[in-house]
């Protein structure tokens, strides 16, 4: 990469002097009460950035609610292009977007590219879809009658974003909501509020290079609290939040008691199946990225490797191999694969989640130490770790946000590892490595993996934007990005048009007068 410092990259992206937290577009709200962002990387203070007050909340929902008047009536491809000019205005921004996730969430400078290619990836299909937003003609059991359904605008979407893909999740969100109708109002993480900022810089390019209304896009700044506001905002028919379970229970509720609609992205516990026929590189190279990459924080992160026990040793041997050559240090530095967990609290779960599950019977064979000198001192840097362990442990069925990978051992056949692989709550990524057909078809079929994402001979780790991404059981059930996920943004609408000169009844009901 190009060699950035922290004062280029935020110059670049106008997080530099007073950052404002709220804003409705080209109108920025101030407030004395802040939040600061500091580095994982070296604790580096990179800016503070003012919090939304409830008067300024009530703005932005206004702003948002009359701004759905407007956008809701235009055409969806006119819609679309302004999406298709938001991802070009990502491409040109897009080294410098990478370096400020890297900067102040920590993931790898390639892992921060990625993420915002995903938000350039969704703006592209986002664009395609405003073409298309497809309902149906259904034929009318009545003469002269034609049923159709279609699909209409919901109003302001809340979006409730976590730290790990500061930038990405929102964009998966905005980019179907604004085809679909829809205008947005974010709250992004308060471990990453930069981000959100620079986002809605980015946007207000192309908002003002359209004379768009402000209130399209909107973004908040703050704890919990706002996103309360927000679950709680009857003018917010559809909220989506990604993060824990814990949270996703209070939102969930909150949201459904007024009736609303929520799309939730929660936990994840994700295993790879590797059965005897897997091909040995490539397991441990999926492996290997799904359990290291992002420090382990990531909702698809590889938790769990259920082994069959002909192939343990092997697997065992070679992913200690592998992870002896990890290079962990800044993320910026492309020579590093792995960067630092986000905070103290992060490497306090870690260690106290090594301890716990030690106490209940399980092994450490690699790792689990927190690393010091130089920059580690400042950082948050922690050394992946490898555990033998039962699945059964309390330790294995949570999920902890931070890089520790279970290896289980299973016998007989892959419906065994099957068995073991659904015997937690969560249920978002899986995975299995084989070369037997047969084996990959049980793993995908009903009596398969519980999953909401399910692959064979890849990891667990990334998902492509053309699916619907999400997961079942504690992940919460909602699907983002791709497939027919849109319709989520959207109310249904069945519409019966009688042609005819008379008016028949439905199911040939006689009601004569």
């Amino acid at each position: 990469m190009e060699a950035f410092s922290p004062s280029q990259i935020l110059e670049s992206l106008q997080l530099n002097g007073t950052i404002h937290g709220t804003s409705t577009g080209q109108k920025w709200m101030q407030n004395n009460e802040t939040i600061t962002s500091n580095s994982p990387i070296d604790n580096l203070v990179l800016g503070s950035v003012s919090v939304t007050t409830k008067e300024q909340y009530e703005a932005v929902v206004s702003a948002a609610s009359e701004a759905f008047k407007t956008l809701r009536s235009m055409p969806a491809p006119k819609r679309g292009e302004f999406v298709r000019q938001f991802g070009n205005a990502l491409r040109e921004e897009k080294a410098a977007l990478g370096a400020l996730v890297s900067l102040e969430m920590g993931k790898s400078y390639q892992e921060g590219l990625g993420e915002v290619q995903e938000m350039i990836d969704i703006c592209d299909f986002a664009v395609g879809l405003s073409r298309q937003l497809y309902g149906l003609t259904i034929k009318s059991e009545r003469t002269a009658h034609h049923m159709m359904e279609q699909w209409h605008p919901l109003g302001v979407i809340g979006v409730i974003s976590a730290f790990n893909f500061p930038v990405a999740v929102w964009a998966w969100n905005f980019a179907l909501a604004v085809v679909c109708g829809n205008t947005v109002v974010w709250k992004g993480s308060e471990k990453a509020p930069l981000c959100a900022v620079a986002c809605q810089h980015i946007w207000n390019k192309v908002a003002t290079a359209n004379n768009l209304p402000e209130g399209i896009s909107s973004i908040i700044t703050g704890d919990y609290t706002r996103g309360e506001w927000m679950t709680h905002d009857e003018r917010m028919p559809l909220i989506s939040a990604t993060g824990s379970t814990r949270m996703g229970r209070i939102v969930g509720a909150q949201v459904a008691s007024r009736f609303g609609k929520s799309i939730l992205e929660l936990g994840g516990n994700n295993a790879i199946i590797i059965t005897p026929t897997c091909d040995l590189k490539m397991t441990v190279t999926g492996a290997l990225f799904g359990a290291v990459g992002t420090c382990g924080q990531r909702c698809t992160s590889t938790r769990r490797l259920i082994i069959h026990e002909s192939v343990y040793d092997k697997v065992k041997n070679a992913l200690i191999e592998a992870y002896g050559q990890i290079k962990i240090g800044n993320p910026l530095d492309e020579s590093n694969h792995v960067g630092p967990l986000i905070d103290q609290d992060a490497v306090n779960a870690f260690l106290n989640t090594i301890e716990n599950v030690q106490a209940e019977g399980g092994t450490v064979l690699y790792g689990g130490k927190v690393l010091e000198g130089g920059i580690y001192d400042d950082g948050f840097y922690v050394q992946p770790c490898i555990v033998e362990a039962l699945n059964e442990y309390k330790s294995v069925q949570k999920e902890t946000f931070a890089p520790i990978l279970y290896l289980l051992k299973y016998d007989g056949d892959v419906e065994n590892a099957i068995a073991i692989q659904n015997d937690v709550k969560q249920g978002l990524s899986s995975a299995i490595m084989t070369s037997d057909v047969r084996e990959a078809h049980i793993f995908l079929s009903e009596s398969g993996s519980d999953c909401g994402i399910a692959n064979v001979n890849i990891g667990t780790s990334g998902a492509e934007i053309g699916g619907a991404f999400g997961g079942e059981k504690e992940t919460g059930g909602g699907r983002e990005s791709g497939s027919d996920a849109w319709k989520a943004y959207m109310r249904r609408q069945t519409n019966t048009l009688n042609y005819g000169k008379d008016l028949p009844l439905a199911q040939g009901i006689e009601f004569n007068i």
